[in-house]
């Protein structure tokens, strides 16, 4: 297991904990919903496959394809697939429902969570794991975020997970759910547009608008979520790629 393999379990352990379903989730009528950050490799994988692979100095194809690719480590490939997160929470928690795995961004984290709600609605399943994790200090993410226009610089990349478990009413209140919140509605638009047209209540927003979402890596919703005390909040957040979501939470 990786950094983000091991930073998704712990956070679905804890969630499922507090939601009082710890060793008890119902297996194929729980699903899995995603975001997953960056690949996760690391300089000394990129530095061998470098070395391998060059020709008089230059990278050469023949010498990766036939050199290079066999040395590695087979198990390096699995550790850096988006979707072995969602692997390691099945295997250690049987969950054996659906599941959506989606890239970092508060936008994808969005399409995760609307993925759920509507099975939760439809009746498809019965409980809903809706997280983000994302490892970030590592040689790749770091390299990736230097050549964005402004640059990132690597202090301000920082690891995080969060999990959501979520029910409809009716189901947690069949088991006298520890029930947290409530997530009252959520509006997803592809162009840029404001979904809340009045002005928000002072202190309503959790508001990531000014710091572009993608930056930050999937978890920063329920990492907001969790520190946001209770109360009614609506949460507004404007991607890079000019998608605006927004949801309306209730917390206790």
């Amino acid at each position: 297991m990786g950094a983000q393999d091991d930073l998704a379990v712990v956070a679905t352990g804890r969630a499922l904990e507090s939601a009082g379903l710890a060793g008890t989730v119902p297996s194929e009528r729980t699903g899995l919903y995603l975001a997953v950050g960056y690949i996760p490799f690391e300089a000394a994988d990129m530095e061998e496959l470098h070395a391998l692979s060059l020709e008089d100095g230059r990278f050469s194809m023949r010498r990766f394809a036939a050199e290079a690719y066999p040395a590695a480590d087979r198990l390096l490939t699995f550790r850096c697939l988006p979707n072995m997160p969602a692997f390691h929470i099945s295997v250690n928690f049987d969950v054996q429902g659906p599941y959506f795995v989606t890239y970092p961004g508060v936008g994808q984290f969005y399409l995760a969570l609307e993925a759920a709600a509507a099975a939760l609605a439809d009746g498809t399943i019965d409980a809903a794991l809706v997280g983000g994790v994302a490892h970030q200090r590592n040689f790749l993410v770091a390299h990736h975020f230097n050549r964005v226009e402004p640059p990132v610089p690597f202090d301000r990349l920082a690891d995080g997970a969060g999990c959501l478990v979520l029910e409809t009413q009716t189901k947690a209140a069949a088991r006298a759910a520890p029930i947290r919140g409530r997530l009252r509605a959520l509006d997803i638009a592809y162009e840029p547009y404001d979904p809340f047209r009045d002005s928000p209540a002072a202190g309503e927003w959790i508001d990531d608008t000014t710091i572009g979402g993608n930056e930050h890596g999937a978890a920063s919703l329920p990492i907001a979520l969790a520190n946001a005390g209770p109360g009614r909040c609506r949460h507004r957040v404007v991607t890079r790629d000019g998608i605006e979501a927004a949801s309306v939470w209730e917390l206790w």
